[in-house]
């Protein structure tokens, strides 16, 4: 059986325990609980199901439902405060077909809950939602599983209370504690956190984004896919052999995934049809001109920079304003990149905030410099850029660029 298909339907069955009065936390524990059982039963093949009927092949999300429901039941009768909700929920259902209801849109709502930090709602939505276990979570951000685990934990114990329950339901309330751009912004925090350990969350984003896709009519959804399937259909050219980084004009175009781009500009088309402009549509109709251009000199730098300007217009964020730096310098010259770059130092309090305090400002002025012929400048910056570099792949990249320069000069 396929981890991923057993993993896809965690959501839906840990809503289904929550609708009938699980707490949160003790569900969502049963439901690893249930995933760790049936990954140990289709190894073992073909066996008797829970309720004595066809074995877990038959009906998996069924199967499912009826084993984390008795580990739930377990647990409460194993604690004396358990035991007295357990007084309050429904008797254990008959075994049969699983219920069609699917609130796994709640789950995503819930698990950005805005009383949780970034980080929490990230491992969250992971848990929950990717039905990913703490050691893999933990593993692909490369911190000790005991730390994680006290992540969940913490956020689970925090949304508790606030879940799907059939009384909110006749109240009429949707059970969203966050918003979509809350839920959309946990998302792509997945994505970029790219590729660690036995688990891609570059490609666990894509698929959670697209199973919300699914679920919900929403343009800045379809924008948020769009962006993740064109920026990962670069992902094969942006490192060398040796690992080190492929900058974007560098990169073999051959490479790239064109069966992603041709999905994600279709994606794209079809949410920017309906006139309800967002972050995301933006960020992904930047992405497609740069996956539309055959070469480096052919991008339609004018038409990046217009959207750039739409991105401002709607986040007014400091690293857009940046970003629109490099495309103004490839539209209108590297001077007025530059000219760019000092209105985005200007607009803060101090030179040393919001501005040049930004991710890859040196690098970008750098970039801006060395194209204007100021190549002392430019390596200076660059090794700026090195020494604040957040990764060491980045660092690399940026110091030989440093030297790449130096050497010119000096010969």
């Amino acid at each position: 059986m396929d981890e991923v298909l057993l993993r896809s339907l965690m959501p839906s069955v840990l809503t289904v325990l929550v609708r009938r009065g699980a707490d949160f936390a003790a569900a969502e524990d049963a439901v690893q609980d249930a995933l760790v059982e049936a990954l140990r039963a289709w190894a073992a093949g073909p066996s008797p199901s829970p309720s004595g009927g066809g074995g877990p092949m038959r009906d998996p999300k069924g199967w499912l439902i009826t084993v984390a429901w008795r580990k739930f039941l377990d647990a409460a009768r194993s604690d004396a405060a358990r035991r007295r909700r357990e007084d309050r929920v429904q008797d254990e259902p008959a075994p049969g077909q699983a219920p069609a209801v699917d609130d796994t849109l709640q789950l995503y709502f819930l698990c950005a809950h805005p009383s949780l930090t970034p980080a929490s709602a990230v491992a969250l939505t992971l848990r929950a939602v990717g039905g990913l276990t703490t050691r893999q979570i933990a593993q692909a951000y490369v911190v000790p599983e005991a730390t994680m685990a006290q992540r969940i934990s913490r956020a689970k114990r925090t949304v508790s209370g606030h879940g799907v329950s059939p009384a909110r339901r006749a109240r009429g309330s949707l059970d969203r504690p966050g918003d979509v751009a809350t839920v959309l912004r946990v998302l792509y925090l997945v994505f970029n956190e790219g590729y660690s350990g036995d688990v891609d969350l570059a490609a666990e984003a894509i698929r959670l984004t697209r199973q919300l896709a699914a679920r919900i009519d929403h343009p800045e959804v379809a924008g948020l896919l769009a962006l993740m399937l064109l920026h990962h259909a670069r992902r094969a050219a942006r490192t060398a052999s040796d690992g080190s980084l492929v900058p974007l004009a560098e990169q073999d175009r051959g490479r790239w995934d064109t069966a992603s781009i041709a999905e994600g500009v279709g994606i794209l088309q079809a949410a920017l049809a309906r006139d309800r402009l967002g972050e995301f549509q933006a960020q992904a109709a930047i992405a497609a001109l740069h996956a539309d251009a055959p070469t480096t000199e052919e991008t339609d730098w004018v038409q990046i920079v217009e959207w750039y300007d739409e991105l401002v217009r709607l986040t007014d964020s400091p690293v857009v304003r940046l970003n629109r730096a490099v495309a103004v310098g490839e539209a209108d010259g590297p001077r007025a990149g530059l000219a760019a770059l000092a209105a985005l130092d200007a607009s803060s309090p101090s030179s040393s905030s919001k501005g040049r305090s930004l991710p890859r400002h040196s690098a970008v002025a750098a970039y801006l410099h060395e194209r204007d012929g100021d190549l002392e400048t430019a390596a200076r910056l660059y090794a700026e850029a090195a020494h604040n570099a957040p990764n060491l792949a980045e660092r690399d990249h940026l110091t030989r660029q440093a030297a790449r320069l130096n050497a010119r000069r000096s010969r």
